[in-house]
């Protein structure tokens, strides 16, 4: 019986045995097969991840903003007569570009298309000024796409080793609907103080955060310096491609300058800018007032501008969702006695020097006073702005069928009421009524369109048909962005 016993227990310790060294062998395959499987998962999400940094990090983010508009415009001319049109429909595109492949590294860019409805019976060689580059997207031209911003920035963290963000940025800068003038676009802010520059710029900035290191909220410095035109020749049919050797003998345009912020605490924001343009431009003018299409540069101009947005009056209640602000800016030409055909009346002409109609430095001033206020849902704006005889700034780019209102030798009432239907769609009414003291207010920086005649003066020289008195636009709009 002990025999069986025995037999028995060691058969059971063998099979036992058996199963313990087939369990483990098992458990070993296992792990092997889950090691196994953990590479192909590390693998595969090593993949999956590349792909992720590619479709968030590595393709350029577009958005549209497309604005269809309705605008009745009307000239009084110095000479009695009028000009204008009733229904002038147009569709704004724009196409937004953005990419930022780390946190220091953003390029940022913008197509335009900017036309009138319907095909265009003007000759195009009556229309040079349609596609002059600083507003070569804001004037009314055809279907074709335009760049109107391409440019890479470049976010510093600590500039001298000091606690002073700081940016560089360059190419085709966002240089129009600047401070204060981006209110009635219902845009935010872009770089350049409103007042005094608006126009399409190639160039370069750079900025400085001084808020740390001052203690002062908001306090900034940015340098601004680049191109507005040069006198490269073509590649092709020239003996020196891109030399500087233009046959007409014009030098590069060039501006350079800076925009401080004293303060900006969100509430109460002040910005001042200063800046220097070189070689600045007259165009030509025929012995029966037309322009030849040839330029001639006649001097330099300097120009300065302090403007200040209170944006909420108190702290609560309705008047914290009101702004309101004002600006003043000055401006004085530099005239390199250069000669000018400037039309006299009759078809004659004659030879002169200096600029906006002076051959001696002249001192131009404007001032500018707003305030948007919450009306129903939307937002109500109000503005008034005159300039004095020889007040030149450069607004070109102004988003306005009649001219710029801001480069008005005069007084320019506005008001517009902006309402947001949708999240992507919004509508506006505008209403612009110039009254022009002077002439000139549209034009270049000479003598001929730059001349500061007053309106009667204008008229006696025989160029009242060409002088408007009084400019009006009444705009209405719908806009789609996303």
């Amino acid at each position: 019986m002990k025999r069986i016993i025995t037999a028995s227990l060691v058969a059971a310790l063998a099979v036992t045995s058996v199963q313990a060294q087939s369990t483990s062998e098992r458990l070993a395959d296992i792990e092997a097969e889950l090691s196994k499987v953990q590479k192909k998962l590390k693998k595969q999400n090593k993949k999956i991840n590349a792909v992720k940094a590619h479709d968030s990090g590595d393709n350029i983010k577009w958005g549209a903003d497309i604005r269809t508009a309705y605008d009745n415009i009307n000239y009084d001319m110095a000479d009695g007569s009028s000009a204008g049109k009733d229904s002038l429909y147009s569709l704004r595109l724009w196409l937004n570009m953005a990419y930022a492949p780390d946190a220091n590294n953003v390029f940022k860019g913008q197509l335009s298309m900017n036309k009138a409805f319907g095909a265009s019976f003007d000759n195009p060689m009556n229309r040079m000024f349609d596609s002059f580059d600083w507003t070569a997207n804001e004037a009314l031209t055809d279907n074709s796409l335009k760049v109107r911003q391409a440019y890479w920035l470049y976010l510093g963290e600590k500039a001298f080793g000091l606690d002073m963000p700081w940016t560089f940025s360059l190419g085709r800068r966002p240089s129009t609907g600047g401070f204060l003038a981006n209110l009635r676009e219902d845009d935010a802010a872009q770089s350049p103080l409103g007042h005094v520059i608006n126009v399409e710029f190639d160039g370069l900035s750079s900025k400085l955060d001084l808020s740390q290191v001052t203690g002062v909220p908001g306090m900034s410095i940015k340098l601004c310096m680049g191109y507005g035109s040069t006198n490269a020749v073509p590649l092709i049919g020239s003996a020196t491609p891109n030399a500087d050797v233009e046959q007409n003998g014009l030098e590069d345009i060039k501006l350079a300058g800076f925009i401080f912020e004293p303060y900006n605490d969100g509430q109460i924001i002040t910005k001042a800018t200063w800046y220097k343009a070189f070689d600045l431009p007259e165009m030509n003018i025929d012995g029966f007032n037309q322009p030849t299409g040839a330029f001639t540069q006649v001097g330099d101009m300097t120009g300065a501008a302090f403007s200040v947005l209170i944006d909420g009056l108190t702290e609560d209640g309705y008047l914290a969702d009101v702004k309101a602000f004002g600006s003043f800016a000055w401006s004085k030409s530099h005239p390199d006695g250069s000669g000018v055909t400037v039309p006299i009346g009759g078809g004659a002409t004659m030879v002169s020097t200096g600029m906006l109609g002076s051959p001696e430095s002249e001192t131009g001033t404007s001032y500018w006073f707003g305030v948007n206020a919450p009306v129903l849902g939307g937002t109500l704006g109000v503005e008034y702005n005159h300039g004095s005889e020889f007040w030149r700034p450069f607004t070109y780019a102004e988003d306005t069928m009649i001219g710029s209102k801001l480069a008005v030798r005069g007084d320019a009432w506005e008001v517009y009421y902006t309402y947001q239907l949708t999240d992507a769609l919004s509508a506006q009414a505008r209403y612009t009524s110039i009254d022009y003291k002077y002439g000139g207010s549209n034009g270049f920086f000479g003598n001929s369109t730059g001349n500061s005649w007053d309106i009667a003066t204008a008229n006696a020289m025989g160029a009242g048909a060409q002088t408007v008195d009084k400019a009006t636009d009444a705009r209405l709009y719908l806009r789609y962005r996303f």
